[in-house]
């Protein structure tokens, strides 16, 4: 009953923020300071979760809506082991209501009460930035049941395969936040910023995707933990870095210790209490671990080195890794600063060299895993099923030098690299159905009624195999140009004629805009003619300029517009201006949207199979009568 109050009290405080923001309350200072009375409504609402006060609020509203989830959804728990996650997952939550009650209230007043607000920052008044940072949240906070969950099995001592059973619904259903919520993040720099780019490699982007790859090697340790009952130190270990990694880019974000166009706040008295319970969490959770070692070792079956438990081993250890190494050039230049107060910036070149081919290694790995048998492999058959896959890819690689030239031999290899993923899905699927059964229907049949969760991992890893096709295209195919251009004036770009055939000024709620109209013209066909509609910003309230690229999407490509104007004071009349114009073409960039689409939905299907449900009453009924 508490921990349902607990739950209603800290939600009427959040709804109660968000109104405050709906009615313009300026007596209130976070509202005075994030909003203003001519901001459209949906980013006054979102303004609320937009800050560091609000945010921490919307934080601790998911670590409270998690914990109260354990009471319809945790029925079928054990009763003391129940009581300890909530236990362990309150304590996390008293932690942050008292960092929001000292440091960061949101309900703080001033007075005398200002007449107008300031607004929020330009660059999130965006559809992207209102629904990205509570899906984000739902995941990146929700990884604390996970913790809950490791925590409250090495209190009790209780390590074993009902628990793996327990945690694995609930670490997906994170999983799958977690991913769409990165995904709209990455959606939103791509076409907000106007620089043509999904990812940068930033400290908070980093803050986020660290612990995705936790979660993802974890999901894949808890299959083994649940089904062989081994890998159970791996599934701990896990859990607690995941969330210890949550906590860290929370001090990332919350700090001010490393530059980042995200960070929310920069006061070193709040990075001092969130560095306190950084290491108070992890000293406890890990001292725990240590203690109870002898209480985690595998009870299942001993399997071999080639099995399809040593391949997620081994699958594990590259997603460990790949994490570790973001870590390392997330952290690097705080670790110098501090050490020699030297400041450096580790950009996309590091990560690039040291992260893609840790995941390419990786992901060779996965293709291979399905294939093997439990406790002993033979890998002699798996690569025999993947014989037509291996050739596909070869002859793909061929086309494409042949086609390109040896120039674009990256882009070959990255393509032929996915195609062969791709094929040696489809192949584990073909065996899932019964290679070796003759009649082709009955094995269509088969796999058509395999169970919602074969179907939800194999469009997870479709996706991913997409997704490299996306990172690929826009990576390696990119094109960019800058033209200054006037009314009037025509360039060629790729396969278009690209006419500036008007330049005006727009009113818009709470800004004026200055609107290009590029009409788009290919060369090549009778297509009909595309008009792109780039902007230049100018917000009311902060006098603050911003660009809006507009984006012209196909299957294969997008085209870019960014428009941005040349000053001269001499010059009055509009159409006698000069306009800087950016075009981008990036190839395969809805791929990058798709992928995490196809990832989204195989994790959703996984939570709908029965199998996957927390408590199913036959395997519930064998462990309560192997306990009693």
């Amino acid at each position: 009953r508490l921990t349902l109050l607990q739950f209603i009290c800290v939600g009427f405080a959040f709804l109660t923020l968000i109104y405050l923001y709906y009615i313009d309350d300026f007596s209130v200072l976070n509202v005075y300071q994030h909003s203003h009375s001519l901001q459209p409504l949906l980013y006054k609402l979102s303004a609320a979760w937009g800050n560091h006060e609000g945010s921490l609020l919307l934080w601790v509203s998911v670590l409270a809506f998690f914990c109260a989830l354990l009471i319809p959804f945790g029925k079928n728990l054990q009763l003391d082991f129940k009581i300890t996650v909530i236990a362990v997952q309150s304590c996390i939550i008293f932690a942050f209501l008292a960092f929001l009650l000292f440091t960061s209230n949101p309900f703080t007043r001033i007075f005398p009460v200002p007449l107008e607000g300031r607004s929020l920052n330009p660059l999130l008044q965006d559809p992207g930035l209102a629904f990205h940072p509570p899906m984000l949240y739902l995941g990146y906070v929700g990884l604390s049941i996970v913790f809950s969950f490791a925590m409250g099995a090495l209190i009790i001592g209780k390590i074993d395969q009902i628990w793996a059973r327990w945690m694995r619904p609930w670490t997906l259903l994170t999983w799958c936040f977690l991913t769409a919520g990165i995904a709209l993040g990455s959606w939103w720099a791509y076409y907000e910023l106007g620089w043509g780019g999904y990812w940068f490699w930033d400290p908070v982007e980093n803050a986020s995707f660290m612990p995705w790859l936790l979660t993802t090697a974890l999901l894949h340790s808890a299959i083994v933990s649940e089904r062989r009952n081994a890998l159970k130190s791996w599934t701990i270990l896990l859990s607690l870095c995941g969330f210890s990694l949550s906590l860290i880019g929370t001090f990332i974000v919350r700090s001010g210790v490393l530059t980042s166009v995200h960070a929310f706040a920069s006061d070193p008295d709040r990075g001092f209490f969130i560095l306190l319970l950084l290491v108070f969490t992890i000293a406890t959770s890990f001292t725990l671990y240590a203690f109870r070692m002898s209480n985690i070792r595998d009870t299942g079956v001993l399997f071999k080195p080639i099995s399809r438990e040593g391949a997620l081993v081994l699958n594990n250890l590259f997603f460990t890794i790949a994490a570790g190494l973001v870590l390392l050039g997330t952290l690097f230049p705080l670790i110098l600063d501090i050490s020699t107060g030297e400041k450096i910036t580790v950009g996309p070149p590091y990560f690039n060299m040291v992260f893609l081919p840790t995941m390419g290694v990786a992901f060779l790995v996965l293709s291979v895993a399905p294939l093997l048998a439990w406790k002993r492999g033979d890998l002699r058959e798996a690569f025999s099923y993947l014989r037509i896959a291996f050739l596909v890819a070869v002859l793909v690689l061929i086309l494409i030098v042949l086609s390109l030239g040896v120039t674009q031999i990256y882009v070959a290899l990255s393509f032929a690299f996915a195609l062969y993923l791709f094929c040696a899905i489809l192949t584990d699927l073909y065996k899932r159905g019964g290679a070796h059964s003759p009649p082709f229907k009955r094995r269509l049949r088969r796999i058509y009624k395999l169970p919602l969760y074969v179907w939800g991992i194999t469009s997870a890893h479709l996706g991913g195999v997409i997704l490299i096709v996306g990172i690929a295209g826009t990576g390696l195919l990119s094109v960019e140009k800058i033209v200054v251009m006037r009314v009037g004036d025509v360039v060629n770009f790729q396969d278009y004629r690209v006419t500036l055939s008007q330049v005006g000024e727009v009113p818009g709620i709470n800004y004026q805009a200055l609107r290009g109209y590029l009409t788009l013209e290919s060369e090549n066909t009778d297509a009909r003619k595309i008009t792109l509609t780039p902007e230049r910003r100018k917000y009311v309230a902060q006098e603050q300029i911003t660009t809006e690229a507009s984006i012209y999407s196909t299957f294969f490509s997008d085209i870019h517009a960014v428009i941005s104007e040349n000053k001269d004071e001499n010059i009055k009349n509009i159409k006698d201006m000069s306009f800087t114009i950016r075009l981008y073409e990036k190839a395969f960039a809805a791929w990058l949207w798709m992928g995490a689409f196809l990832m989204v939905f195989g994790g959703v299907l996984s939570l709908l199979d029965k199998n996957i449900r927390i408590g199913h009453e036959n395997r519930q009924a064998k462990y309560m009568s192997e306990n009693t």
